[in-house]
């Protein structure tokens, strides 16, 4: 099946999109085809017309036409608009600022890898069996959408905090082997250095390259530190943000008025019981 470049849950959208398009699609031209049977029908009754009569029927069928392509060409670029005020709303909540290339818009390569799209789209679609699914709703972006957002990416830098770790301990025991090797490489040189004057330019040429294998782990092994703090500290912004949001929620300020009211209840308890006890 022909790909947009895109992940599966966008892709699916696109699919959704084209759908509604041909649908619309197909609905505007039975209309231009039933102007054209209206013609026929109610026009094309005589056997022979005059130049002008002819010209008097293309003319009314032109205006009709006219009408019809024109109306959904309005209709088209409305729709589009309010579905990029969808996107754009949904951007906006996050902070973002998207951009489009409207001369992308033309590019004959990727209209027709778009029309490409469409025809693998139709023939899967004709093979799978029809299923009344409702579609859902897009989610809104409450407090909820934002607490949900930032609990996945908690997880996601929490993943990406495991595998750096992993990283960082296999770049350590390289490093170490590394260090260990090259040590014993020094110290077989000093063996050698006394009888193989031959061998010393090769060894010292593998020793060298150790060398700058070394140097190379060493600086991947300090990138890998740096990408576990930063993602630690990320992580660490996060979780503050998430309880940030969740003590800005209705439940966590019922649940605070609650436990103040318990403690006044406790201590008003502790004076009237401490009235009651006697005195030594």
């Amino acid at each position: 099946m022909a790909e947009l470049g895109l992940n599966e849950h966008h892709q699916n959208e696109v699919i959704n999109y084209m759908r509604f398009a041909r649908s619309k699609r197909g609905l505007r031209l039975k209309t231009v085809d039933s102007c054209f049977q209206d013609l026929k029908e109610s026009r094309l009754v005589e056997d022979t017309f005059t130049i002008d009569e002819v010209s008097e029927v293309l003319n009314g069928l032109q205006a009709v036409v006219h009408s019809e392509v024109e109306s959904e060409l309005i209709n088209t670029a409305y729709t589009n608009v309010l579905l990029l005020r969808q996107l754009f709303a949904q951007a906006e909540k996050w902070y973002l600022k998207l951009q489009t290339d409207i001369s992308e818009l033309e590019n004959r390569e990727l209209l027709e890898q778009v029309a490409e799209f469409e025809k693998a789209e139709i023939t899967s679609s004709n093979k799978k069996p029809i299923l009344d699914v409702t579609k859902p709703k897009l989610a809104p972006l409450n407090e909820g959408g934002t607490a949900e957002l930032l609990n996945k990416e908690i997880l996601r830098l929490q993943e990406e905090n495991e595998k750096l770790k992993s990283r960082l301990k296999t770049i350590e025991i390289q490093a170490t082997n590394a260090l260990d090797e090259k040590s014993k490489l020094e110290k077989a040189l000093q063996d050698l250095q006394l009888d193989q004057g031959n061998q010393k330019s090769e060894f010292q040429k593998t020793l060298n390259d150790k060398t700058e294998n070394q140097k190379s782990l060493e600086e991947n092994l300090a990138t890998a530190k740096h990408d576990l703090l930063r993602v630690q500290e990320q992580l660490h912004m996060a979780e503050k943000e998430l309880e940030k949001k969740f003590q800005q929620t209705a439940a966590y300020r019922n649940m605070k008025e609650i436990l103040t009211k318990k403690n006044d209840q406790i201590k008003d308890l502790r004076k009237r019981l401490a009235q009651y006890e006697p005195e030594d």
